[in-house]
This record gives structure tokens, C-alpha cells and sequence, in this order.
């Protein structure tokens, strides 16, 4: 784990991360991540703790859906982290991936995910974001502003500083903070998260149907939506990147598309 630093090795760190590195997948430029362990420390950390104070599903045939479609989307994303998932038993219209593959999902995504693609293409969405290390960019840029670097155990210890990192880690929405992904982020997220869901063999035109149906929730917009690109934008976008993801349906292994239970 990470302890303060000192002030020369903090600069030194702060030079690493204000250079740039690539997402793979897309090819942006990024703002240097912070350390994949250190990332991996505090969504574990996080993660242990959601499961211990939010309930868990206990649906074992709601269960058994998701883990079937999270375990095939987590392999087409192509990497080897230490995957875990969960379905929490929630009226939130949200799911989220933690850094280090911490993958939860609530229950009330499964109406309006409505069918095993439509939840491949949200899982493959918060995949995205994880495998595009968004958080750890995230953070980095809040480093840049702070100076400094804490422990994981001292900032999950300080109560304010456990909001803004769980925020920054996308569970903001569970301790009243709110600090979403960029705009830019989310349409990465979006473009990854279509291709992961094609290769593991879900139909990525069931992608837009289901924006579509998020679109149309009533009363404020989920958590989810908050600060995404425009539904006529995104849905337009989603379309020019149909045939490239439909190449990769077309070589995958096909799962039928089912009503979820």
C-alpha cells in the first residue's frame, strides 16, 4: 500500500502521472492512471465494504443470469483480473465496475436491462470504464491538484475523504456525493463496452434499444444517465459503430437473446 509521500518522491510521482498513456480499445490519449495496485487496493476495499452494509440479492435464479452474462463479457474484454460480481438488492437503475474487476450490479437494472444482451451491454459499459482505468485517470488529475497520495486504509479511514473516493471510484451515489465520469469517458465506455458485449456473443444492436429505454425512465434521469451524451447523439454514435461491433458478433460464439427473469 501507499503512504503519504514525501514531498520530493510525491513530485516525482506527480511527473510520472502528468504524462500520458493510451486506452486501449480507442486510442486516446489519457492523463497517466495511478498504479494498478494501488487503483485495485481501493475498489477492493470499497467492494468488501458494500457487501457487508448493502443487501445482497437473494434470487438465486436472478443471480445465476447475471453471473452467466458478467463472466462472458469479463472474458471478452481479454483481461485477466481478479473478477468478482455481485447483484445487490436494490431499486437503483445502476451497476458499476470497481478497478481491480469488482463488478456490481442492482436489482433494479433487471427490468429495464430486460434481456441478457441489453445487461451484457450494461456490464460491458462498466467493464469499459474499468479496463480504460477512468477512475484511476480520475484520481490522478485530483492528485495533481492535491499533492498528495494517502493509504488506502487512511482514506477509507477519514470519513470526507472515503465520500470523495468512493465517488471517484463510481459508487458516489451511495454516500451522497456525487462525482461522475466525464462526458468523454463515457462515450469510452460506451465504444468499449459494444465491442466487449459483440465478442462475447450478445447482440450489440440490443445496445440501443436499451439507451433508449433508459431515456425514457420517468422523473429524473438514474444515476446511470446522469451525465451521459445526449440519447440522440449517443444512439447515433452507437450506430456508426454497429458494423465494427457486428463484425465481432458475427465471429463470436451467438447467445440467443432471452427475456431476463
Amino acid at each position: 500500500m501507499f503512504s503519504k509521500l514525501p514531498a520530493t518522491l510525491g513530485l516525482g510521482l506527480m511527473s510520472i502521472i502528468s504524462s500520458c498513456s493510451t486506452v486501449e480499445g480507442t486510442n486516446r490519449k489519457q492523463l497517466m492512471p495511478l498504479p494498478d495496485a494501488y487503483m485495485d487496493s481501493l475498489g477492493a476495499s470499497a467492494y468488501a465494504e458494500m457487501k457487508q452494509k448493502d443487501p445482497v440479492s437473494t434470487s438465486s435464479a436472478q443471480t445465476q443470469e447475471m453471473l452467466v452474462i458478467a463472466k462472458r463479457v469479463a472474458a471478452a474484454t481479454g483481461k485477466s483480473l481478479d473478477w468478482e460480481f455481485t447483484l445487490f438488492n436494490s431499486e437503483q437503475v445502476n451497476a458499476f465496475c470497481l478497478p481491480g474487476g469488482k463488478v456490481g450490479v442492482y436489482t433494479g437494472m433487471i427490468p429495464v436491462a430486460k434481456t441478457n444482451a441489453g445487461l451484457a451491454a450494461v456490464l460491458g459499459h462498466e467493464m469499459g470504464h474499468a479496463i480504460a482505468h477512468h477512475s484511476g485517470e480520475r484520481m490522478s488529475q485530483q492528485l495533481l491538484l492535491s499533492g498528495a497520495l494517502l493509504s488506502v486504509d487512511a482514506l477509507m479511514a477519514d470519513s470526507a475523504k472515503k465520500q470523495l473516493t468512493l465517488a471517484a471510484l463510481g459508487v458516489g451515489a451511495k454516500v451522497g456525493v456525487t462525482l461522475p465520469f466525464s462526458r468523454l469517458q463515457e462515450s469510452e465506455a460506451d465504444t468499449l463496452g459494444l465491442m466487449y458485449m459483440a465478442r462475447a456473443g450478445y447482440d450489440p444492436r440490443e445496445a440501443i434499444d436499451l439507451w433508449l429505454r433508459m431515456d425514457k425512465l420517468g422523473g429524473a434521469p438514474p444515476e446511470f444517465l446522469s451525465t451521459h451524451p445526449d440519447s440522440s447523439k449517443r444512439a447515433a454514435a452507437l450506430e456508426e459503430q454497429l458494423p465494427k461491433a457486428l463484425q465481432e458478433y458475427e465471429q463470436a460464439q451467438k447467445m440467443a437473446t432471452v427475456p431476463l427473469t
